[in-house]
């Protein structure tokens, strides 16, 4: 099974990208699973790391990167 890694600091607009081998387009408003199923999220001190998506048209392991920009500068 091929995988790739996505990082959403590089991610343009509203968190939406194409499937690195399929291209399909995964969007973070999509809530039906038609797209893709989340696998796993990946937590590290109790922050966000990486969410594991596996997309349901070619069945590649994405992996979304770049969390902590979410995460309250102190």
């Amino acid at each position: 099974m091929k995988y790739y890694t996505i990082d959403l600091k590089k991610v343009k607009g509203k968190g939406g990208f194409k499937c690195p081998k399929c291209e399909i387009k995964i969007s973070p408003d999509d809530e039906t699973e038609d797209t893709f199923t989340i696998l796993e999220p990946v937590m590290k001190e109790n922050s966000l790391a990486e969410i594991v998506l596996k997309c349901n048209k070619c069945a590649s392991q994405i992996h979304l990167i770049g969390f902590d920009l979410l995460e309250p500068k102190n």
